[in-house]
């Protein structure tokens, strides 16, 4: 014989004739065992509908949305304009009157085991009962004056976190307007950048020195040409640009080092790999996919430094 139904004092009303309160639902031959069922119920017996639907939400146990269905039910039921005996309009005025899980029919199977031998499964099942009922005039007024206290808080800090908004964003604009700022700075910087950017030689000016030299009766070198000049002049200002980068100077004269992505200043397009001592030009068929293990500024450098053409590109050249 089962034992009694656990929690069903509490579906009978304390009144003369005895009568029954409360919408109930049930739910028979649930799948799980009571055990389980009586673990969540546990948690909403006597919450609000809404919390008690909550926690039913964020419950992890499996039995748990079983237990919201049955819920949600009972609520349906209460407030069903065809239910004259225990009607409520209005579902936030409900609470878990009471909540229980009953055994239903075990199934029982049997596992195969070693020397012929079995193994009993049981697949228990159970009834699970949630009544609902329009909780008294003092609870509800208390549950009220708090919705209303919460959603007074809410709009509170809702105020508060827009009028911080605001006041950021105002603040904000002000620096933006106001002199010396960042823009005003970086404009700084852009001009002082195109101010000491590398001076052109004046060749002229050069040979007239040599000119004064010669004379004074001095003995002066032969005087540079005007080319030769301008190329020295931009090998200079190359390597102070890589001396004053982030690219460390190669062993090779002419070269430098790439930096951690593998990339090479604007003055080097040429890349060299150590491996095979090949460099390839932009022009080159592999320029692209190959990996710079050292960067050249031209050609000659790469040369020098023992690095040759891929037959590829001299094939190329040759068709050419």
């Amino acid at each position: 014989m089962r034992g009694p139904k656990l929690n069903e004092g509490a579906t009978v009303a304390t009144l003369a004739s005895g009568a029954r309160h409360g919408t109930k639902a049930t739910a028979k031959y649930v799948r799980s065992s009571a055990y389980k069922a009586r673990a969540v119920l546990d948690l909403i017996r006597g919450l609000e509908v809404q919390r008690a639907d909550e926690v039913l939400q964020f419950t992890e146990r499996s039995i748990a949305t079983d237990v919201r269905k049955v819920l949600a039910s009972a609520v349906a039921n209460a407030t069903n304009p065809d239910n004259t005996g225990s009607y409520i309009a209005d579902a936030d005025e409900l609470f878990v009157l009471a909540c229980f899980a009953d055994e239903g029919p075990t199934l029982r199977r049997f596992a195969p085991r070693a020397r012929g031998r079995a193994t009993r499964i049981r697949k228990r099942t159970c009834h699970i009962t949630v009544v609902v009922a329009r909780m008294s005039e003092r609870r509800l007024a208390v549950a009220q004056a708090r919705n209303e206290g919460v959603s007074a808080t809410a709009a509170a800090s809702r105020r508060a976190r827009v009028e911080r908004s605001r006041t950021r964003a105002q603040a904000a604009k002000q620096a933006a307007q106001a002199p010396g700022t960042d823009a005003d700075t970086e404009f700084d910087d852009e001009q002082a950048i195109e101010e000491t950017t590398v001076e052109t030689v004046d060749v002229e000016a050069i040979a007239g020195v040599h000119s004064m030299d010669a004379a004074e009766g001095e003995p002066i070198d032969e005087v540079p040409d005007a080319d030769e000049a301008v190329e020295d002049t931009a090998a200079e200002a190359a390597a102070e640009d890589v001396a004053e980068g982030e690219f460390a100077a190669g062993e090779w004269p002419g070269s430098v080092l790439p930096d951690d992505e593998g990339n090479g200043p604007d003055t080097h397009l040429i890349k060299g790999n150590a491996d095979s001592m090949l460099y390839h030009t932009p022009e080159s068929r592999y320029y692209k996919v190959t990996k710079a293990e050292v960067w050249f500024d031209t050609e000659e450098h790469a040369e020098a430094a023992g690095f040759g053409k891929p037959g590829a590109s001299k094939a190329d050249e040759g068709d050419n």
